[in-house]
């Protein structure tokens, strides 16, 4: 699935961004020949009304419409189980890979917090 939904943004960008550039048509026809045809329908509906077919996931929100996302859709990209719809704008979503997550800090150890209130007083005294 990773590798149909990279061959889709491939294809977004090749149209979108650089359609002059030398030898882009035949990139364009090999990306194309390489997606299901009910996939590539559904983007070419998208790109005939002017949209992108391919949106990108930051921080669990579809930048197309800047919706955010479910988790479970997050987490089926994450594990390469399907391809996923925005609910919003029905543009597929690709999740990038993540680099190295930063590993959490050491909890602090715990210092006791000084006693408060009536018995802190009495103690005191």
């Amino acid at each position: 699935m990773k590798e149909l939904i990279e061959n889709l943004l491939k294809l977004q960008s090749l149209e979108f961004d650089g359609p002059g550039e030398p030898g882009a048509e035949k990139q364009i026809a090999k990306l194309r020949a390489k997606v299901p045809p009910p996939v590539l329908a559904h983007y070419d509906r998208l790109v005939a009304r002017g949209k992108k077919g391919v949106a990108i996931i930051r921080h669990q929100v579809c930048t197309g419409c800047h919706v955010q996302v479910p988790r479970n859709v997050e987490l089926t990209l994450m594990h390469d189980q399907d391809l996923q719809l925005c609910e919003n704008c029905g543009r597929y979503l690709y999740l990038p890979e993540q680099t190295e997550a930063p590993s959490p800090a050491e909890p602090a150890p715990k210092t006791p917090k000084p006693p408060r209130g009536r018995k802190a007083l009495l103690q005191a005294a």
